[in-house]
């Protein structure tokens, strides 16, 4: 089953450590073009913080990070380390840190971005979206009630219903889950009604 983890919205949260404040940002993204804008944005917006680190990873092999001017290593891959060990694509992280006058040496600097790009995470939402066969039914009204109850008892979601000559009900489905619903279809309808697959989509969750 094809499957990934991202995020489930933009967010952000923030705490301090020795007088620095960290702010870690957190959006799910689809494009390195989307990834760029929201570092831009947000450097924009702190334009007078000490550094706006950031990393993000797309599906398709797309990884960057950035230490903006923190000492090598102590930043940017920190934050993405956070980021894979989490398993997570399709998002962006930036972590903001205004300086406090307090050193807190390359250890130190290590804990508190990996801390920003954790509290991010959580407040953002990890969820898991798979890719789904979108199918597509049409039967008569009398067999409405029947078909429609089986979309859910087979675990697929309904996502439209069209009522006019004939009911056309739209709906997606794990592709594990197709078998057993087309079964359980043509034994209700005495094989009159079938289900087509007009594509494939990724939809979120629950784990």
């Amino acid at each position: 089953m094809a499957q990934y983890k991202t995020i489930l919205c933009e967010a952000e949260d923030a705490f301090v450590e020795k007088r620095s404040r960290f702010i870690g940002y957190a959006k799910p993204v689809t494009t390195e073009e989307e990834a760029l804008a929201f570092i831009a944005e947000k450097k924009s917006k702190h334009w007078d913080a000490s550094h706006n680190v950031y990393a993000y990873i797309i599906r398709g092999g797309i990884m960057r990070y950035s230490d903006d001017g923190e000492p090598q290593g102590t930043a940017g891959i920190p934050v993405l380390d956070v980021l894979q060990k989490s398993g997570v694509t399709d998002l962006v992280v930036v972590a903001t840190r205004y300086f406090g006058g307090i050193l807190l040496g390359g250890g130190g600097l290590v804990r508190a971005y990996s801390h920003t790009a954790s509290i991010a995470l959580q407040a953002a939402g990890i969820i898991t979206m798979r890719e789904c066969l979108m199918m597509e039914l049409s039967c008569d009204y009398g067999q409405y009630g029947r078909v429609a109850s089986l979309v859910p008892e087979c675990g697929g979601v309904t996502d439209d219903t069209v009522f006019e000559e004939k009911v056309t009900v739209k709906f997606h489905m794990d592709p594990d889950l197709l078998g057993g619903f087309n079964k359980k279809l043509a034994d209700a309808t005495n094989g009159q009604v079938t289900a087509e697959e007009t594509g494939r989509r990724y939809f979120e969750f629950d784990e």
